[in-house]
């Protein structure tokens, strides 16, 4: 009996470490047949934005875009500029109803809450006041339809995230510079939102820096936002989507357009490889542990190839793409790089 404890013992830290994993490495869910195709309008009340509640994020309530991992947690705050942060498609279930979120799912605004508010929304909270609108969001799934159909899904949840900045513009903003900033479903939308109020309108001159991260920016979508060339330089964008070396998936190979790759450990679109100690700490299932070195970078085309992060339980780790940690892999030198733009806008626009 004795001889089987060690070999129990190790089985079931072998479970605990699995569980862990799935926090970052997560399968893609399977979808209902059968959904609602009233429009959005019809089916969730729109979002009022003067109600505190409409927003994830705000700077006048505690919520978790406040939250700082424990080994920084005495670092310096300047919150002079603001991040309007647009967070990733968290409407994922297996079976729905209607092709946008309901505003008021109590259980979705939770899940949201204590994923991308958490571990992405934060990551701007020592150098700016930050505010994430809750908007009617395109299920995962639309993705995966025709345009066409899916184009009312995303105009529905654009409609929320432009008003919601409308919003912003008009009773908190003051003047001040500001960043964009978004991921996934939310860089969709958060391209629209710069080419409609930034680009070309006076409005730019007041754009800090865009993290577009976790979808394709094609080279000629903008006309008037470059992508930054290097770790200083403002009023630009910045974007990548990760994935393991080596590794592209077939949808990826299949893309026609020639998409913008800023590497965020170099801040450059040079193609070089940057070693995994220039990574200065991610973030992952423990919030308030930092893993410094957790992975390299290096563009590849249309994507950012990164090393397996290097985690205890690595060797377990089979998941290639790494879209859900775009921000978390890179947290550190994202937050440091928020702080050296901000810098540089003040020295230009004293």
């Amino acid at each position: 009996m004795k001889q089987n404890i060690p070999s129990l013992f190790f089985f079931k830290r072998l479970i605990i470490l699995l569980f862990i994993l799935s926090f970052f490495f997560y399968n893609q869910p399977l979808f209902a047949q059968s959904i609602n195709n009233l429009n959005a309008s019809e089916l969730s009340s729109i979002p009022k934005y003067e109600n505190l509640k409409m927003w994830a994020a705000h700077p006048w309530k505690k919520d978790f875009s406040d939250s700082v991992p424990k080994g920084i947690i005495n670092e310096i705050k300047d919150t002079s500029v603001d991040v309007f942060f647009i967070h990733p498609t968290t409407y994922t279930e297996k079976t729905f109803i209607n092709w946008n979120a309901d505003i008021n799912d109590i259980k979705l605004n939770d899940k949201t809450d204590y994923s991308t508010i958490l571990y992405q929304a934060s990551v701007f909270n020592a150098s700016c006041r930050v505010f994430c609108p809750r908007y009617r969001q395109a299920h995962l799934k639309s993705f995966y339809i025709n345009n066409k159909e899916a184009e009312e899904y995303f105009d529905t949840a654009y409609e929320d995230i432009k008003n919601a900045f409308i919003y912003y513009l008009e009773n908190f903003n003051n003047g001040r510079p500001i960043i964009i900033a978004s991921h996934s479903q939310g860089t969709k939308h958060a391209g629209r939102l710069l080419k409609e109020f930034f680009e070309g309108k006076e409005l730019q001159k007041k754009l800090v820096c865009a993290y577009l991260i976790g979808m394709p920016i094609p080279e000629n979508y903008f006309t008037k936002l470059n992508p930054c060339i290097d770790s200083t330089e403002t009023g630009c964008f910045v974007g990548w989507r990760t994935f393991k070396k080596g590794y592209t998936p077939d949808f990826i190979k299949k893309e026609k357009i020639k998409s913008i790759i800023v590497n965020p450990l170099s801040w450059t679109i040079d193609n070089n490889f940057y070693s995994s100690k220039m990574n200065k700490g991610g973030v992952i299932k423990n919030f308030n542990k930092i893993i410094p070195k957790i992975v390299s970078a290096k563009i590849h085309d249309n994507i950012l190839w990164s090393c397996k992060p290097k985690i205890i339980g690595k060797v377990f780790i089979v998941k290639k793409n790494y879209h859900i940690g775009d921000i978390n892999l890179f947290y550190i030198n994202i937050r440091q790089n928020i702080r050296c733009r901000i810098k540089e806008y003040n020295k230009i626009n004293k």
